[in-house]
């Protein structure tokens, strides 16, 4: 969710019913400036505690919490260490754990996936964050194959930690857009939130449906927010894709988005497409 998750895309999210939105993975020596007017969770990645304390001590009054993710399965993640790659090694986990919880009385959360580490990883976890996020997946699995719920079910009873459980959580049977409320209740009997990811992009709408919320927002509300923040045409062109996966003729979409040079030119093809 790196690309997806730019500020205007999270209002979006927030604005439809999401309780708390996460920013993409930022690393703690990104010297880039971080425009956190909606006060999201912001979402570390490292193999080290270097520049955390500076980083957060920088950000710290402009978010809402804190995640440290311990789950992404990217070649990028597998090249560099972090993620699940980083597993193995739980006294650098430990340091970078303690590290941000003596930068921060906010929530803070960790973001997990099912590997053979998971519950010592816990244990190291319960003495610093206030939630743990699991997606029950291995790192061979990617985002795709059956999720192993009877591990998500057996962590929750290992931790009294509050379980946020992420994996399938809006069935597949109604599509990528569907919005199972059946589904969600399910998990939430079980655990105690549940995280929608790759099922919201494209689709802020999609937390209308468990929220009650009745306004339905397309790309020309992104695209309103996108100017305000100032957000650079690729990232824009980038989200315009993503917005087509409800639309007919997606492909087609797709293809004359794709040719594209300006942000006039994609203001003028879009409005039309996106009701």
């Amino acid at each position: 969710m790196e690309e997806v998750n730019d500020i205007a895309f999270r209002i979006l999210c927030k604005k439809a019913g999401a309780g708390i939105t996460y920013t993409g993975m930022i690393h703690p020596q990104d010297k880039r400036e971080i425009n956190l007017e909606d006060k999201p969770v912001l979402q570390l990645f490292c193999t080290t505690t270097k520049n955390i304390k500076e980083f957060m001590k920088k950000y710290n009054s402009k978010v809402s919490g804190w995640d440290f993710n311990l789950g992404c399965p990217a070649k990028t993640a597998r090249k560099h260490g972090f993620g699940v790659f980083l597993h193995h090694d739980l006294k650098s986990i430990e340091e970078i754990l303690q590290t941000i919880r003596q930068n921060t009385k906010k929530f803070f959360s960790i973001k997990l996936r099912k590997s053979k580490y998971t519950k010592e990883i816990i244990k190291i976890a319960e003495k610093y964050c206030d939630a743990i996020c699991i997606h029950p997946r291995t790192q061979q699995q990617g985002y795709s194959g059956i999720i192993d719920l009877e591990f998500a079910e057996k962590i929750k009873k290992q931790t009294k930690l509050p379980i946020i459980y992420s994996g399938n959580v809006v069935s597949e049977s109604g599509g990528p857009h569907s919005g199972d409320k059946k589904n969600v209740e399910k998990f939430l009997k079980t655990f105690d939130y549940v995280m929608i990811g790759r099922r919201a992009i494209g689709n802020p709408n999609i937390f209308s449906k468990f929220s009650g919320n009745k306004k339905n927002f397309t790309f020309k509300d992104y695209l309103k927010l996108a100017e305000k923040y100032k957000l650079p045409f690729r990232q824009i062109k980038f989200q315009a894709m993503q917005f087509t996966k409800n639309q007919r003729n997606a492909k087609e979409i797709r293809l004359e988005i794709f040719k594209i040079k300006t942000l006039k030119k994609l203001k003028e093809f879009t409005y039309n497409v996106f009701s």
